[in-house]
């Protein structure tokens, strides 16, 4: 991921109030072709309320979100977007769970159920296709969120803490995963948390926000090589930037 080819995202100088209280406050993002960048900042700080506003779930009160240069300014459905809950349906088996954004656009259910078999060695979720959620561990039903987020949306994937609700141990492990799962890929993604390390160890590039209202407060970049293991933790340039970032929240 270290190669970008173009722009995918840009979110232009955007504005959001709700009751006359400002929300976010002249924010600009940058995402380009297969990079990972995350949106580092306080709980409450406004990071969902962008994300709702690239989706097109909210509309700005000014500024623009350009996807490879179309205004998709309050238009949903060009990108994915999972939140940290996995959302599952109780009652559907995982290859329908999986499948349903295929359905939703206008693919009969089989032909859904194919399209995405061939994704479950990919998330590591291959024999686990007609089991129901409540038979996978946390871990396996982000895994399958994951999954399902990539089939509405394949080169754009918004994340909002999707390893938030796990233990400590399960989310080390998630983090690994994705990383070795995006080398599979061709997407982008932009990726929300409040933990540090998490998005050192993540993200090609990290925008620093503020309290409520958001502004950007930095753009860290993080130059350490890919790929990575958890022993880059250790190192002196992951705690370099860690320290970094510490002196600005």
């Amino acid at each position: 991921m270290s190669i970008y080819q173009k722009n995918k995202l840009f979110v232009k100088n955007i504005y959001k109030s709700f009751d006359e209280i400002l929300v976010v406050d002249n924010v600009s993002i940058e995402l380009k072709e297969n990079e990972f960048v995350s949106l580092l900042g306080p709980s409450g700080s406004g990071k969902s309320t962008i994300f709702n506003i690239i989706s097109g779930l909210v509309k700005p009160d000014e500024g623009e979100v350009l996807i490879e240069d179309v205004d998709f300014t309050g238009k949903s459905g060009r990108v994915s977007y999972m939140y940290q809950k996995d959302l599952l349906l109780s009652w559907k088996k995982i290859i329908d769970n999986v499948a349903l954004p295929l359905v939703i656009k206008g693919i009969k259910k089989k032909e859904a159920r194919e399209m995405v078999k061939k994704y479950f060695e990919i998330f590591g979720l291959e024999g686990f296709e007609y089991k129901y959620p409540f038979q996978l561990s946390g871990g396996m039903r982000q895994r399958a969120a994951l999954m399902r987020t990539y089939m509405f949306s394949e080169d754009i994937i918004l994340l909002d803490e999707p390893f938030g609700g796990l233990d400590a141990i399960t989310k080390g492990r998630m983090q690994s995963w994705l990383l070795d799962v995006l080398k599979t890929l061709n997407a982008s993604i932009l990726f929300i948390t409040h933990d540090i390390d998490e998005a050192i160890f993540l993200s090609d590039r990290i925008y620093i926000l503020s309290e409520r209202p958001a502004q950007i407060k930095a753009e860290i970049k993080v130059d350490i090589p890919r790929p990575r293991n958890n022993d880059i933790v250790t190192t002196s340039r992951f705690n370099e930037i860690k320290k970094n970032i510490m002196e600005m929240l």
